[in-house]
């Protein structure tokens, strides 16, 4: 069974493109890029658009700015706190890259 607005979507389409919406759209007339994954295309173009990095990726970035904000606090119960924060962030790192 069709969903029900259906009809309309494809109205709306079809005017779209008599009204020229779809003329001169980036892109247009070159070939698609090559994927790797062609049934998560979807998602992995998402994905990379909005700048997602795989979770080790992620936990290395922050370990770096957790480093350099320790290299640049004197106060002793800050230097603590992010001690603490790169111990479990280099915990969290290490269970990441096991899996």
């Amino acid at each position: 069974m069709d969903h029900p607005l259906i009809d309309l979507i494809n109205a709306r389409i079809q005017a779209a493109e008599r009204d020229g919406a779809f003329d001169k759209l980036e892109g247009a007339g070159q070939p698609l890029p090559a994927c790797d994954d062609p049934e998560n295309a979807v998602l992995t173009r998402i994905l990379k658009e909005n700048g997602a990095v795989p979770e080790v990726v992620a936990l290395i970035r922050d370990l770096a700015d957790l480093r350099a904000r320790l290299r640049d606090t004197h106060d002793r119960t800050a230097r603590a706190g992010l001690i603490r924060e790169i111990a479990l962030l280099d915990t969290r790192l290490e269970i990441a890259k096991r899996r």
